[in-house]
């Protein structure tokens, strides 16, 4: 048995990383379901104007996350080294990423904007108003290309700072940002205080704040705190990268960042097909996203929590305890996971009915989400398989292994489902969700072949 389930130690050391990061993402999902909620509450057409927005924006989060996570592979194993120039130059890196797809992503918002959102309107059984629904979309998207760098800069330094061993700091930068946005999703969007109702602008106002003031306190806290973090010294000092360190991450993190943008950009597509049903599955697919999102901070953080210990052992150079502790942490996820699914499905027929919305959309979105709960095993078994490959530079495998994948199976399965075929919703999501199990199978047996245990910080 303990081969599969570690000592007190060791699992002292993962709620020690993974409860702060565990922390943060609860809080921040459960806020930004209630902010779902709270627009939700103006109707099913601001909601889905926002929810298609907030689809198109998953594309740029997950591509800062990609195009960073990169570069953080060798940060958490330069730290594992404690060799500060190394760190200090992939941060570096990191921040050229940032601002790089800030800049690309806003002039594709900009340009195509409407004609993305469009993509997600379809009239289905009960005739909701496409042409507001684009109206409440257009105005949201073009307020909330104001955040984008600042939340590429907050990732960045919160990145770094996890991958260093620091995730109590990032847990709190959320923590603050996500009560300002809290406090003024309410006062803006139903016009509380004196303040005037903005509805879907109000919406949008909070998120800008809420963002700006995250960058601000994780640069102001980091660079307070030089002492210690040793590696921030002179960090602005040259914009100059080792090419030796600039071409492996290239070459380990270009992988990484097209998996990202392809893997979200393949989710934004499943959702496009899933529309297609109506406007109504819209909003059920968006409430059941929401409201998944909560519950799937598990593995979310259960990954990272692979990502860090497993990737300072590697750099440490002590190969076999990762494999060892890679083998519990996964067995950890897996039970903690399928615990979280029975209590996601204990209380999917309760959260969409604070929707106003139809009752067809509420009984629609806890049918979805009893789905994803029972998917749940499986979500874990895979985010954690794509981790441990990651931990290791195994940045092309992961490739194939999450974003092809996607769009190799799950895209062509969903877009011939939903465009030659008048299968209803529900069996169509279950298919699509069930193909996952698939990439089980794959993540066991590359796990068990253990080509992903290398050090890094020996290539450079």
């Amino acid at each position: 048995m303990s081969k599969y389930f570690g000592n007190k130690a060791f699992y002292r050391r993962v709620f020690t990383v993974m409860i702060p990061i565990l922390i943060q993402q609860v809080i921040t999902n459960g806020v930004s379901l209630l902010d779902n909620i709270m627009v939700g509450r103006l109707g099913t057409e601001p909601m889905s104007g926002v929810a298609i927005v907030n689809q198109l924006m998953f594309v740029f989060n997950l591509c800062i996350f990609g195009g960073i996570s990169g570069a953080g592979i060798f940060t958490t194993q330069f730290y594992g080294k404690r060799d500060d120039v190394g760190v200090r130059n992939s941060i570096r890196v990191k921040l050229y990423i940032a601002v790089a797809s800030v800049v690309l992503f806003t002039l594709a918002f900009i340009f195509f904007g409407d004609d993305f959102i469009r993509l997600f309107l379809h009239q289905g059984q009960e005739d909701l108003d496409l042409e507001a629904t684009l109206a409440y979309g257009r105005e949201y998207l073009a307020l909330m290309l104001i955040p984008m760098l600042p939340f590429a800069i907050s990732q960045v330094y919160a990145g770094t700072l996890r991958e260093t061993g620091q995730t109590t700091v990032p847990m709190l930068s959320g923590i603050i940002a996500i009560i300002v946005n809290l406090a003024l999703n309410y006062v803006l969007i139903f016009g509380k205080l004196g303040a005037p109702a903005m509805g879907v602008r109000g919406a949008a106002i909070a998120t800008i704040v809420a963002k700006v003031v995250e960058c601000a306190v994780l640069i102001i806290w980091a660079h307070g705190n030089i002492k210690s973090f040793t590696y921030l010294k002179g960090l602005y000092s040259s914009p100059k990268v080792p090419g030796a360190l600039l071409k492996n991450i290239a070459i380990k993190g270009l992988p990484l960042l097209l998996n990202e943008v392809l893997w979200a950009s393949g989710m934004t597509m499943l959702n496009q097909c899933y529309s297609k049903r109506g406007l109504e599955v819209v909003s059920a697919v968006n409430i059941s996203s929401t409201v998944s999102n909560l519950f799937f901070c598990s593995f979310f953080a259960m990954g990272a929590t692979i990502s860090i210990i497993v990737g300072q052992h590697l750099g440490a150079g002590r190969e076999e305890e990762a494999v060892e502790e890679d083998r519990r942490l996964i067995m950890f996820s897996l039970l903690l996971c399928t615990a979280v699914g029975i209590i996601m499905a204990a209380v999917a027929r309760f959260i969409p009915m604070l929707y106003n919305t139809t009752e067809g959309v509420r009984d629609l979105a806890c049918t979805l989400l009893l789905v994803s709960a029972a998917m749940m095993p499986v979500d874990s078994f895979t985010n954690s398989s794509y981790f441990t490959l990651r931990s290791g530079g195994k940045t092309l495998i992961t490739f194939l292994f999450d974003s092809v994948f996607v769009w190799a199976v799950c895209v062509p399965t969903a877009f011939v489902l939903s465009r030659f075929t008048d299968i209803p919703i529900v069996p169509m999501f279950i298919i699509v969700r069930g193909l996952d199990i698939i990439k089980c199978v794959i993540g066991y047996i590359m796990i068990k072949r253990r080509k992903w245990v290398n050090n890094l910080t020996e290539l450079e």
